[in-house]
């Protein structure tokens, strides 16, 4: 990995990133961006996937843009992002979760790979929080746990469009947990 562009992008998330919180258990927003890229190295994927898992909620939770990103990471980094990116937050819940899901079934696998990085580390931080806390957990969240386990089921399928998953690892994990979750 060209560890000056990793550098960068680490630099670049955690400043969007700064002062933000995890809303259950109160960690560093950061931690999640870090992981998702982890999960995406330690799978052996191309820089530009891993840069995109780290930067992957910066257009969605901060004030950055898919412009900026394309203009500091390239226009891959910046595609890559742009399918983890939800729809503009003023659309009800619903509506912006059935876009997600409707965008990824045709996806490039690439793009696939981010998302699912991603939904694994919010399915193990839902899980262990819920463990810990209880039924209670879902006071953090705009929705319940029933309509939370329908988002995951269909991300999950629609991430598995067109892929063998035998030959994904990362899906793979994603089925254990979703199925975990259910």
């Amino acid at each position: 990995m060209r560890t000056d562009k990793l550098m960068r992008a680490i630099t670049y998330a955690t400043k969007r990133h700064e002062g933000q919180t995890r809303k259950v258990d109160g960690m560093p927003y950061i931690v999640h961006p870090y992981r998702v890229a982890m999960l995406l190295k330690s799978a052996g994927y191309q820089d530009d996937v891993v840069i995109a898992g780290l930067l992957h909620d910066v257009v969605e939770d901060t004030d950055g843009n898919i412009i900026e990103i394309s203009n500091l990471f390239g226009e891959h980094v910046a595609s890559l992002v742009s399918y983890a990116t939800e729809p503009e937050k003023s659309r009800p819940w619903e509506e912006r979760k059935q876009h997600t899901i409707e965008t990824l079934k045709d996806a490039p696998i690439e793009a696939k790979l981010v998302v699912c990085a991603d939904k694994i580390d919010n399915l193990r931080s839902i899980l262990e929080n819920e463990y810990v806390k209880g039924a209670a957990v879902w006071k953090f969240f705009s929705r319940g746990k029933e309509v939370q386990q329908w988002y995951y089921r269909e991300i999950y399928h629609s991430l598995q469009m067109n892929l063998d998953h035998g030959n994904v690892p990362l899906l793979q994990e994603l089925k254990k947990l979703v199925d975990r979750f259910i």
